[in-house]
C-alpha cells in the first residue's frame, strides 16, 4: 500500500537452538499494515509473538519467511531508522545525567545540532510537562517521570513513526492519562504511532485499529469502534484458549 508506514507481508519466524533445531515457532504467516497518522495496537497474551513482531519491525530480527518494509524501505536501512522513535518497554536511563542533559544526548546521537538539540529538548520537556524538573538527576524520578524523560527521548529525532511497548505499564492513573492524550495528539498531528499492551482499556482508548495475537498468528484485526463495546470481551472471544493463569496476568 502506497499510504502504508509499516507493512508486513507473510512474516514467519523461527528461533533455534545451537544446534539450528527448532525450538520456538514465535511468529506464523502474520501480515498487517499500518497508516500514516493511525494509533496502531498490537494486543496478545504473553508469548503471543508481539515482542518478535517488534523487533522485526525495528530490523532487530529478520524474519524467515515474508517481508518487512517501512515506508517502502529494509527495515535496517539508515533512511528508515532515521524515521523511527522507539519506546522500550523497560526505560534505561542514565541515573546521574538531569533530564535535560539526557535529552541533549539523544539529540546528539539523533544528529541534531546544538542549536537544535536545545530548542527541541526545551519543547519536549514542556510536552512532557518535565520543565520544572529538567535540572534534576533521572535517578531520583518517580517511574512515571521517569517514563516521560523515555518517551520524550523517542521523539528527540523528531520521527515519522513512533513504536510504543507497553508505553503505560506501571505507570500511576494521572501519568497514564497524560501519556494517553500525548499519543492522542501526536497521531493527530499526523505521526504513525504502533503500541503493544496488555491493558486492553488503554489500547481501547487510543488507538484506531488493532491486532490481536495469539501463538504468533493473528486471530482477529480490525477498527477498534467495529469490535464493538469493549475490547476486552472481544479479546476473550477470539483467545479463549489461553489458559487461567496467562490471563489473569495479562488482564490484570
Amino acid at each position: 500500500m502506497k499510504d502504508s508506514v509499516i507493512e508486513l507481508d507473510g512474516v514467519s519466524k523461527t528461533f533455534r537452538d545451537f544446534w539450528l533445531r527448532p525450538t520456538v515457532s514465535a511468529v506464523k504467516n502474520l501480515s498487517f499494515s499500518v497508516k500514516k497518522g493511525e494509533v496502531f495496537g498490537l494486543l496478545g497474551p504473553n508469548g503471543s509473538g508481539k515482542s518478535t513482531t517488534v523487533k522485526m519491525i525495528l530490523g532487530l530480527v529478520k524474519p524467515d519467511i515474508g517481508q518487512v518494509s517501512l515506508f517502502g524501505l529494509s527495515p535496517q536501512s539508515l533512511q528508515a531508522r532515521a524515521k523511527i522513535g522507539y519506546l522500550p518497554e523497560l526505560s534505561y536511563l542514565h541515573p546521574f545525567l538531569t533530564a535535560r542533559e539526557t535529552l541533549k544526548y539523544y539529540a546528539g546521537l539523533s544528529g541534531l545540532s546544538s542549536n537544535e538539540a536545545r530548542s527541541r529538548t526545551a519543547q519536549l520537556l514542556d510536552m512532557v510537562g518535565l520543565t520544572d524538573a529538567a535540572n534534576r538527576p533521572v535517578g531520583g524520578f518517580s517511574k512515571g517521570m521517569a517514563r516521560r524523560v523515555a518517551l520524550a527521548a523517542a521523539l528527540i529525532g523528531k520521527p515519522e513513526l513512533l513504536i510504543l511497548d507497553e508505553p503505560t505499564s506501571g505507570l500511576d492513573p494521572v501519568s497514564t492519562k497524560e501519556v494517553k492524550t500525548l499519543v492522542k495528539k501526536l497521531a493527530e498531528g499526523g505521526m504513525s504511532v504502533l503500541t503493544t499492551s496488555h491493558l486492553l482499556a488503554d489500547a481501547q482508548d487510543i488507538c484506531d485499529r488493532v491486532l490481536i495475537l495469539n501463538k504468533g498468528q493473528s486471530v482477529a484485526e480490525g477498527e477498534v469502534s467495529s469490535l464493538g463495546e469493549s475490547l476486552e470481551e472481544f479479546f476473550l472471544a477470539k483467545v479463549g484458549n489461553v489458559n487461567e493463569f496467562v490471563l489473569a496476568d495479562f488482564l490484570s
